[in-house]
């Protein structure tokens, strides 16, 4: 892949959902690219520490929701738009599936509305591969194949957000592109009772508990690690070709959760080992596997983190902040060591 990073010099560039493990690591990027950047994010599922500490980052607290805070940083000017913020992730939106689709569906057409009255250059929708082909595609993965039977409030209005984009590129000719990330790890996701199953299997393993698996082990999922998807990102921001398409950021290889599980201990020398639970009813898919063919023919994609340096590095990054992270773990009372909303992955 070619570097883009000069392309965004002087850019003024908003990333909503900025405190996130992808938005943190992008505003980062952007950042050293010397692009000027304001992250808004309501911290509902991420903390004011994981925002870069920059001169050229400016961080507002507030939701996609309140339009007030839309306003305010709309007036900064930004030419660029990635849209990351979302209420994350299944198994929070089969729970509160109406703050679900406020977020996820009226958030998203919000932005693309001020992002078109403000006539931006581009606006990148972060789409979700785990949430657009439902669970009968056949794999790997590919870009034309959609489909209407989803398991979750949290897939359907990610493919809202996606068909809500296709209509204001469409109508209005905004200059809308569609990632679709799979399985997203790497330092700056926090553990908690709604996310992904790499930090809170990390978490777990390092105080010395089993890690909680709902379902075989056998299931598999296309992890992929958080800095090739800001790569991905970076181009979707300013290349081209990519105006108007859809396309998967992943690392195209599956992993079994069991030997993810075995991994993640062996890595911290937790000795619990693992424990088996029900698989909960939403989660349909026994294998993830994406093809990732057409962005590398849009811009030259190519994952280059091999998986077991990815979960080094992130076990590396939750070491070196350990106290924050054990001070901001979102689990409900008595979440910590319990088995529900574990599974293969949530995203």
């Amino acid at each position: 892949m070619s570097d883009v990073s000069s392309l965004y010099q002087g850019k003024k560039v908003l990333v909503t959902g900025g405190a996130g493990a992808i938005g943190s690591n992008l505003t980062l990027a952007l950042a050293r690219a010397g692009a000027q950047v304001i992250v808004l994010d309501d911290l509902s599922s991420a903390e004011r520490w994981n925002v870069p500490s920059d001169p050229a980052v400016l961080f507002v607290e507030g939701t996609v929701l309140d339009e007030v805070l839309l306003k305010r940083v709309f007036a900064e000017q930004p030419s660029v738009v990635f849209h990351l913020a979302a209420f994350f992730a299944n198994q929070n939106s089969v729970d509160h599936p109406e703050h679900d689709l406020m977020v996820n569906g009226m958030g998203t057409l919000r932005l693309l509305e001020y992002s078109n009255l403000a006539g931006i250059e581009r606006f990148v929708y972060a789409s979700s591969g785990c949430s657009i082909y439902g669970s009968d595609a056949p794999l790997p993965l590919t870009e034309e194949f959609m489909s209407l039977h989803l398991s979750t409030p949290y897939q359907i209005t990610k493919m809202l957000g996606e068909l809500y984009c296709n209509f204001f590129h469409d109508h209005y000719g905004l200059a809308v592109v569609k990632p679709r990330f799979f399985n997203s790890y790497g330092p700056g996701e926090i553990p908690g009772q709604y996310r992904n199953v790499i930090p809170n299997f990390i978490y777990w393993a390092m105080k010395g508990r089993p890690l909680p698996i709902t379902g075989s082990g056998e299931e598999t999922r296309d992890f992929t690690y958080v800095e090739d998807i800001v790569e991905g990102l970076m181009h979707a921001g300013v290349d081209g070709n990519v105006i108007g398409q859809e396309f998967n950021l992943a690392s195209g290889a599956e992993t079994r959760i069991v030997d993810l599980a075995n991994l993640i201990n062996a890595a911290t020398g937790n000795d619990a080992g693992i424990k088996f639970g029900t698989r909960r009813k939403w989660d349909t898919k026994s294998r993830l596997l994406a093809d990732v063919g057409k962005a590398n023919s849009l811009f030259g994609y190519s994952p280059s983190t091999p998986f077991e340096v990815g979960i080094e590095r992130t076990i590396l990054w939750f070491k070196e902040n350990w106290d924050q992270i054990e001070d901001s773990a979102r689990f409900g009372p008595g979440m910590s060591s319990a088995v529900r909303n574990v599974g293969p992955a949530d995203d």
